[in-house]
């Protein structure tokens, strides 16, 4: 059949513009024929298959990276353990101290040097990041000297003992050369570290505090908010090597897990709110504190650990002079930070063994005092959903940085309402699973981080309320996906550094993210489906390193669908989605309904019909009924008179232009 038709298609066209035949001339006897020859059709350029609905060009799958989405059985990472020493100098404002990082390259390949983290010369005068944002924006450098000091850096050679008649070798160290790259560092080992092996670097530095750190850090008076306060560790891993993407300010954080010792040395008289657990509270807290805090371990409801009168009189403070020395150890954590501050009342309260802190001045208690609550509500609320909180503890801090997160410690400004304050609250917490359990990306990837985050916020504060906050939700798609139409317009997978304003960091990182994972929930996998596959990601890659096509495979690998198109149109691209009803025709109890799709942009169709009865009926189109171009008729067999079509019913399918979405028999 196939063979049949092609031969007449090729047949006919010529037939149609023939001309009469000249006759042949007539060959010489013993002459050669001439050769028989043919004038070549002209032919349409090939199209190749890059249509919405085209397999998507992702990364090749490995033995590290999977097809479906899991890590593979040759999955590593490498491991960064630390133990830290530091100082506060309230009155100069510094921050001096020592670090021991204990390295242990997992990885196949040797290693003969080492990229670290110098976020603190974001603050030097001239960086890049204060060229790029004013000194009194939000991730604007302080423009005061600033940056990190490096006063030692060596690598550490630990002793051997004799073999046979190789002689044991003493411990030594070796200084290390380096070369600052603004804010990487560069360190070249003086003894390569080979697959499997690990070493250790001695590191002494010192910076002076930026007071206003990017809103990442900080102090406000004598409150201090301590974060990339240490050279840490860049991630070295299977896609990229080295990642040594700068830190400007707006792009956040991509590092490695381990387990960190830090000591911190404060004015006697500060409280200090940690990553990890207080190992010496016997020595920083008076045995009332410790009571109350045993009190609170088991309790659902707020336990004042310090309360305002407990400030006035003294009896929140051991009664020593000059310093005391706070020791935190966090397990199985990217990072730890810190905040200090003699004025902190401290409320907590636990669910599930987990003790969720309040640290606040009483400047906010009008609002704070129910933050311990809203702690705890957030840490639960989020293991009930999506993975058990890891971690003995969450601590919300009230100070200067008005929003961000750090392993177990979650910073927040003084809020003028509690729905306000609420909404930072679990926003923060919300990021102890992502990233700081699934551990991506930021600086490339910040959807994966703010995205996810603000995606799992929709439902925390729902339920934290009691309310529908879907009206909020169609607003927020409307101004991310007219902002797809501006000029300036950018995709999702654009990297945080190259964001074009405040605009666009707040939709691609935050908000069309978690807009297009709810439509992606309830309009195409539906909530069962999407919420396994999103659990199954969560704990395959809790404590590891994914990256875009992870996640891409595992939510179709778990949902059993091929995204393609959705991937493509909504995190590849800025393509718009507009659904509409063109026309409406009756006759002999059928009805035609002429559906069209005019942006390139493609969604499964929900459509309302509205009869004369006053009675409706909802019908539900696959997108594939998209294969075959824009134009779709929808066949319904009624014997009613239909008044009014509508795709879109709810208005929560991103579409840009809702104003053809509706037809009606006056049309």
């Amino acid at each position: 059949m196939f063979r049949l038709i092609l031969a007449c298609a090729i047949v006919a066209a010529p037939l149609a513009a023939q001309t009469p035949a000249t006759p042949p001339t007539p060959a010489m006897p013993g002459a050669t024929p001439p050769p028989h020859t043919l004038t070549p059709p002209t032919l349409r350029t090939p199209t190749a298959d890059t249509g919405i609905f085209s397999p998507l060009d992702l990364p090749q799958s490995t033995a590290m990276r999977t097809a479906d989405g899991t890590p593979g059985p040759h999955y590593w990472q490498q491991r960064v353990d630390y133990s830290i020493k530091a100082t506060l100098d309230t009155a100069a404002k510094t921050l001096r101290g020592t670090e021991a990082i204990h390295y242990t390259n997992n990885s196949p390949d040797t290693l003969r040097y080492l990229w670290m983290q110098m976020d603190q010369n974001l603050f030097r005068p001239g960086s890049t990041g204060s060229l790029l944002f004013a000194s009194d924006s939000r991730f604007g450098a302080a423009g005061f000297a600033g940056g990190f000091e490096i006063e030692r850096i060596e690598q550490v050679t630990a002793a051997t003992p004799a073999r046979g008649r190789v002689r044991a070798q003493a411990a030594g160290r070796s200084p290390l050369r380096t070369r600052v790259e603004e804010t990487m560092m560069y360190v070249a080992l003086a003894t390569p570290l080979a697959p499997g092996h690990s070493t250790t670097l001695d590191i002494a530095y010192h910076f002076n505090i930026p007071e206003h750190g990017a809103d990442r850090m900080g102090h406000d008076g004598p409150l201090y908010e301590l974060a990339q306060w240490y050279p840490r560790m860049a991630v070295y891993d299977d896609v990229h090597g080295w990642n040594t993407d700068q830190y400007f300010g707006q792009g956040e954080f991509y590092l490695e897990y381990g387990d960190i010792d830090y000591e911190v040395t404060v004015p006697a008289g500060y409280i200090v709110a940690g990553t990890g657990v207080l190992k010496n509270p016997a020595t920083v807290l008076t045995s009332t504190i410790r009571s109350r805090l045993a009190t609170a371990a088991h309790s659902d409801s707020t336990i004042h650990i310090v309360a305002a009168a407990d400030l006035s009189s003294g009896a929140a403070r051991p009664g020593h002079r000059g310093t005391l020395t706070w020791t935190f150890h966090a397990a199985n954590v990217r990072d730890v930070a810190w905040a200090a501050s003699p004025e902190f009342l401290w409320d907590a309260s636990a669910w599930d063994g987990i003790l969720a802190n309040a640290y606040y001045r009483q400047t906010a208690e009008d609002t704070w005092k129910d933050a311990a609550k809203m702690s705890r509500f957030s840490i639960k609320e989020y293991s009930t959903h999506w993975f058990h909180y890891p971690y003995p503890q969450i601590s919300a801090v009230e100070g200067p940085v008005s929003g961000m997160e750090y392993p177990m410690v979650a910073m927040e400004a003084h809020s003028r309402t509690a729905e306000g304050l609420y909404n930072v609250v679990t926003h923060e917490i919300g990021h102890m699973w992502y990233p700081m359990v699934v551990g991506s990306d930021e600086r490339r990837y910040a959807w994966m981080d703010e995205g996810f985050n603000t995606f799992i916020n929709t439902f925390s504060e729902e339920d934290y309320w009691q309310r529908s906050d879907s009206a909020n939700r169609k607003g927020e798609a409307q101004f991310v996906f007219r902002l797809d139409q501006m000029p300036n317009a950018q995709p999702i997978m654009t990297p945080a550094n190259r964001y074009r304003g405040d605009g666009n960091l707040g939709s691609l990182a935050y908000v069309k993210p978690s807009i297009v994972l709810l439509a992606l929930r309830n309009k195409v996998l539906g909530g069962e489906v999407f919420d396994s596959a999103f659990r199954e990601y969560t704990r395959r890659w809790a404590f590891k390193h994914p990256k875009p096509a992870d996640f891409f495979r595992t939510m179709e690998s778990v949902s059993g669908q091929d995204l393609s198109w959705y991937w493509r149109e909504f995190f590849f691209t800025t393509d718009a989605l507009d659904q509409a009803v063109e026309s409406v025709r009756q006759t002999n109890g059928r009805a035609a309904i002429v559906l069209r799709n005019f942006g390139a942009a493609v969604m499964p169709i929900d459509l309302e019909l509205t009869f004369n009865d006053g009675t409706t009926q909802l019908l539900h189109y696959p997108v594939e009924v998209w294969y075959g171009g824009d134009r779709y008729v929808a066949v319904v067999e009624t014997d009613k008179q239909i008044t009014a079509a509508r795709v879109n019913p709810d208005g929560y399918t991103p579409d840009i232009v809702p104003a053809d979405d509706r037809w009606t028999a006056a049309q």
